[in-house]
């Protein structure tokens, strides 16, 4: 298995370090995923007024993080440039690389949001978009694809768990659209 992460990652990161344009195009995007993933869940409270919705992918967000930080804690796994390995086109520090905490946060939301009826369209083009966003993670030299696969299942995972659980969690939900009432609607 280590092999063919190990080879999956060297087919990617074998085009970064040849064209500067590329380079700076795939730390933009690897870089400024998750921003961009912050814009869309604001876009879709505020805009499209999908604001339970919302609020759930943000929980499990909050929760697939969590969830990462404690795999760390029982798992180490060494970042591809700690080994040696391929091109790293940003600093980053060499703590353990799996899952990927950026992909976790895009696929995370994205998952959420595909398992509400009102948001499964997005949602979906939101999973798409954030694995590749996740696969410039691995263009950069700061992952391997099994981190971002890791991520992939993390975020399903957390996300069903809140979706069957949403019940559980809607008082929670309730108190912050009782805030939102409060401030937004006067």
């Amino acid at each position: 298995m280590g092999e063919l992460n190990r080879l999956l990652f060297l087919s990617i990161n074998n085009f970064a370090g040849k064209s500067n344009i590329l380079d700076k195009v795939g730390v933009f995007l690897g870089e400024g995923g998750p921003y961009f993933f912050i814009l869309l869940i604001i876009y879709v409270y505020f805009i499209r007024k999908n604001k339970k919705e919302a609020i759930y992918a943000t929980i499990a967000v909050v929760l697939a993080i969590l969830a990462n930080h404690i795999v760390e804690i029982f798992y180490f796994h060494p970042r591809p440039f700690a080994n040696g390995l391929g091109t790293l086109l940003k600093e980053h520090r060499p703590d353990s690389s799996f899952p990927s905490d950026h992909t976790t946060f895009m696929l995370t939301l994205s998952w959420a949001l595909v398992m509400f009826k009102n948001t499964k369209k997005l949602g979906t083009k939101m999973l798409v978009v954030g694995t590749i966003l996740g696969l410039c993670r691995v263009f950069e030299g700061i992952h391997y694809p099994f981190d971002i696969f890791g991520a992939f299942i993390m975020g399903w995972l957390i996300a069903l768990l809140v979706y069957k659980t949403k019940d559980i969690i809607k008082p929670v939900v309730d108190i912050i659209l009782n805030i939102d009432k409060k401030i937004f609607n006067r």
